[in-house]
């Protein structure tokens, strides 16, 4: 039994769960674009081999994974929140903002649980339906899978964007702040997807 599946499954039968959720993030370091949350409701009887934290993959083993994660489990659901609403409200309020719209529509089942990976608990949703679990995506299945949800998604936007602003190599660094990055901002200023509260040393 992969370990991430187990403890899913031990989880989920010693507490009365009917609906396991998992929520996590990608992007919440980069410069440019969005971030972007994803939550799954995984069948715990079929098991999709190789789930791990998204971050522990390589690029061409998440973007399988991704393809039968939405194939395999039983719901999927992401949930951008740009860049500009990332200004207006901090990334913080707007992760949660995007965590508890990833959610919302299924919080009104019966025994429905959800999973968060980090430390902080989602402010807009009942303390006694989640648990925050530090790594949650190197523990929990649902939350791994949800967190390869949100980097692929994410990846795929980036891609997007650098068709539409090719001068800043949005292919290549994906928004993070790398040296590549960094020095065409400083070359060219700033483009409509960066983040403004991000690159006040910039402007």
């Amino acid at each position: 039994m992969n370990d991430l599946y187990d403890f899913d499954i031990r989880f989920k039968n010693e507490n009365n769960i009917d609906y396991l959720i998992g929520v996590d993030e990608a992007g919440r370091g980069p410069l440019a674009g969005p971030v972007v949350v994803g939550a799954t409701i995984l069948n715990l009887k079929l098991i999709i081999e190789g789930i791990n934290d998204s971050k522990a993959l390589t690029e061409k083993k998440r973007e399988k994974l991704f393809r039968e994660i939405k194939e395999k489990a039983a719901e999927t659901h992401v949930v951008a929140v740009s860049e500009k609403r990332i200004d207006e409200i901090n990334i913080l309020n707007a992760t949660f903002e995007g965590m508890y719209r990833c959610i919302e529509n299924w919080l009104d089942r019966k025994n429905v649980f959800v999973l968060v990976d980090g430390n902080q608990a989602i402010p807009k949703l009942d303390k006694r339906l989640q648990l925050p679990l530090v790594k949650g995506d190197a523990k929990s299945a649902s939350i791994a899978a949800a967190s390869i949800l949100a980097k692929v998604s994410r990846d795929q936007l980036m891609l997007k964007y650098a068709e539409r602003y090719p001068a800043y190599m949005f292919e290549k660094h994906k928004g993070y702040g790398t040296k590549v990055h960094t020095d065409l901002i400083k070359k060219l200023g700033l483009c409509p997807i960066h983040r403004r509260s991000f690159c006040r040393i910039f402007v």
